[in-house]
């Protein structure tokens, strides 16, 4: 089973017995002509759909009864919400979730956990990237993050239940998230080195990419998001209630704090694989008002080589077994579940060497 990525502007999705018909219009002016895809419903795990995609009432049902999710976003990449099919019968899971949620040492010690995996996470990208390069600016750059996480393991929970929208000064929280912004800055002073080409990335900036780095790295968050959510849907646990991420009015925490460790590992390392191999070079970019954004069929690159990503296989950590990115994303949210059942002693995060 795959996704289903939904990108040619003005396509419709209809159904047909057991398989989905994309429509996809065609460009008469470059002799593109109109054309239908099947795809067998059972081959479809979820649906993500860039820009004018329409779907027929027959076609979100079919998905819906096979618990497929349906995401929209822009043609830009910015997420506009999603279709989903009943959560999960388990509410138990859900009244721990939240127990812990409102417990300010459980709390704590999960939020801790997600930023040391992806300091960790990060650290690995950059010393594998520098065993050639020896370069001495990345090299400081991890040792810094090193020092961090060493600064993590001191941490000990406050007294009262932490709100991440508004971290205080001198509280454990409020350093937690520090380290992790520092160790970020370190992360990302140094990401651009790890290009062959001059890019010009002067660091993570968001809301709009100002280079073509910053335009990869958002659309790819987006698109990791999704997949995470989706993994804490399939488990039953509640997107929006997090840990690391502060619970807002239509902010899926649970899915951010989730997807945190696997940022360096999938994302990043797609945006480096596809511009240090030359798949995707400056003309596949625009330029609006001082904004970048992918082309269509650049945008189309770099999620094949992102579902590629995903279904390389790693040894997971915990499990002690070979799994794909893609499995790994499910397998932490339940593993996570398991820790707020009781069923396991403690919840590692995701981690790699």
């Amino acid at each position: 089973m795959s996704t289903l990525y939904l990108t040619e502007h003005g396509a419709k999705v209809t159904r047909e017995a057991d398989c989905l018909v994309v429509h996809l219009p065609g460009n008469p002016e470059q002799g593109q002509p109109k054309r239908k895809i099947r795809i067998p419903l059972i081959r479809v795990s979820q649906v993500i759909a860039f820009g004018n995609i329409a779907f027929t009432a027959s076609a979100i049902a079919a998905l819906l009864e096979q618990r497929v999710e349906i995401c929209f976003c822009t043609s830009r990449g910015r997420f506009l919400g999603r279709l989903t099919p009943p959560m999960g019968k388990n509410s138990l899971v859900r009244l721990e979730q939240h127990r812990a949620h409102n417990d300010p040492s459980r709390s704590f010690s999960l939020a801790r956990r997600f930023v040391q995996a992806k300091l960790a996470n990060m650290r690995t990208m950059l010393l594998r990237a520098n065993r050639k390069r020896k370069d001495a600016a990345i090299a400081e750059a991890a040792e810094e993050i090193g020092d961090l996480l060493q600064r993590l393991e001191a941490l000990g929970p406050d007294e009262a239940v932490p709100d991440p929208s508004r971290p205080q000064a001198g509280t454990a929280y409020g350093s937690l998230l520090g380290i992790e912004g520092a160790g970020t800055a370190a992360y990302f002073r140094v990401f651009g080195r790890l290009l062959r080409d001059d890019w010009g990335f002067p660091g993570r900036q968001r809301r709009p990419p100002p280079d073509p780095v910053n335009a990869l790295l958002s659309f790819g968050y987006v698109v990791l998001m999704s997949y995470a959510a989706s993994a804490v849907h399939i488990v039953g646990l509640d997107p929006d209630v997090g840990f690391l991420h502060s619970s807002q009015y239509g902010k899926p925490a649970l899915a951010l704090d989730v997807m945190e460790p696997f940022r360096p590992l999938v994302v990043d390392s797609t945006v480096l694989t596809v511009l240090n191999n030359q798949m995707l070079k400056r003309e596949d970019f625009t330029n609006e008002l001082g904004a970048w954004w992918l082309r269509d069929e650049a945008r189309r690159i770099f999620l094949t080589q992102l579902e590629e990503r995903l279904d390389a296989e790693v040894e997971h950590p915990v499990l002690k077994y070979r799994t794909t990115y893609r499995r790994a994303l499910e397998l932490e949210v339940r593993l996570l579940a398991k820790w707020l059942m009781g069923e396991i002693p403690d919840f590692q995060a995701f981690t790699t060497r």
